[in-house]
C-alpha cells in the first residue's frame, strides 16, 4: 500500500490542511500519515483564532519514525505558519527524502492579493529555502506572484501564468503547479516542468470558497501517488476541486467557511479510476 504524510497544520473548524488532505487522499486508496505542525481553534480566516505550535513533539515524532524506519512514498507539506517549524520541514526533508520519492510543497501564505496573518519576511525567506528542495511547489497567483516579487494581478491569462512559472521553476529546477489561471471565462491550472507546460480548464463560479487550494493540492498528490502523470494529475485536481465548488455553491445551507468536499469523493474516486 502507497504511503503518504502530510505535514500541515489541523484548523480544528473549517475544511483545510489536515482535515482536508487526510480524508481525500485516504479516499483514492493510499496510507496517510499525518505530521500536525500546530492546532488552530480555526483556519486563519476567523478572527481571533487560537493558533498552538507543536514544534517539540514533531521533533520526537520524527526521531521515532526514523528508529521505526519508516519511508513515505510523497511528503506533502503545506501550511507551517512560523520559522521553527520551517526549519523542522528542512530537517525532516534531508532525512525522509529519498531518490524515489516525490515532495509538494503548497506554501499556503497568501491568497487574493493579501499574505495570511504572521507570514514575517523571516517565514516567507524560509518558505523561500523549503520551495527550492522540494520536487513540485503548488501554489496559487498570489503566492506566485509574491515569491518572485512581483506586483499581484487580479487576473491572469494562460501567457501570463507561464511566463511566472517559467520563472518559478528555476527555483526547484524540477516542476510548478500554479492554480487560478483563467483562460475563456474558466479557471484552472498550470503545470511547468522546465520543458513543457500543462493546463485544464474548468467553469468558474462566481464565489471563492476558503480551503479549494488544499482541494487541489490533496488531490494532486493522490493522483500522482497512484500513478498518474501530471498532466492527468492537474486536470483530475481541477475537475474534482471544481464539482466541490460547484456542489457547495448550490447547496442553499453550506456554511461561509468551507467545502462541501464530502459530497463530491464519489465523483473524485471515479476520476482516479
Amino acid at each position: 500500500m502507497k504511503k503518504v504524510v502530510s505535514i500541515q497544520d489541523v484548523s480544528c473548524v473549517g475544511k483545510c490542511s489536515q482535515t482536508v488532505a487526510l480524508p481525500i487522499i485516504s479516499s483514492m486508496g493510499i496510507e496517510t500519515a499525518i505530521l500536525p505542525t500546530s492546532i488552530l481553534s480555526t483556519h486563519t480566516a476567523f478572527k481571533e483564532f487560537t493558533f498552538k505550535k507543536l514544534t517539540e513533539e514533531l521533533y520526537k515524532i520524527k526521531e521515532h519514525w526514523k528508529r521505526e524506519k519508516f519511508q513515505f512514498d510523497l511528503i506533502y507539506i503545506g501550511y507551517t505558519g512560523s520559522e521553527e517549524i520551517l526549519d523542522f520541514v528542512l530537517e525532516f526533508i534531508s532525512e525522509f527524502k529519498t531518490k524515489s520519492n516525490i515532495i509538494i510543497f503548497d506554501p499556503a501564505m497568501a491568497d487574493n492579493g493579501e499574505m495570511y496573518q504572521g507570514i514575517s519576511k523571516n517565514i516567507f525567506a524560509k518558505i523561500k529555502e523549503v520551495a527550492k528542495k522540494t520536487d513540485i511547489i503548488r501554489l496559487n497567483r498570489t503566492e506566485a506572484t509574491f515569491l518572485l516579487e512581483k506586483p499581484y494581478k487580479e487576473q491572469l491569462n494562460l501567457e501570463e501564468g507561464q511566463k511566472l512559472v517559467k520563472e518559478l521553476q528555476k527555483l526547484n529546477k524540477k516542476q510548478v503547479v500554479m492554480t487560478g489561471i483563467e483562460k475563456d471565462n474558466k479557471i484552472g491550472a498550470l503545470g511547468y516542468d522546465g520543458n513543457a507546460y500543462y493546463n485544464n480548464f474548468e467553469i468558474k463560479y462566481p464565489k471563492n470558497y476558503h480551503g479549494t487550494g488544499d482541494i487541489f493540492t490533496s488531490t494532486l498528490a493522490g493522483s500522482l501517488v497512484k500513478g498518474k502523470k501530471i498532466e492527468e494529475a492537474i486536470k483530475i485536481s481541477t475537475k474534482f476541486t471544481t464539482e466541490c465548488v460547484r456542489i457547495t455553491y448550490e447547496d442553499k445551507d453550506s456554511e461561509e467557511y468551507g467545502v462541501n468536499f464530502e459530497q463530491a469523493i464519489p465523483y473524485l474516486l471515479k476520476l482516479i479510476l
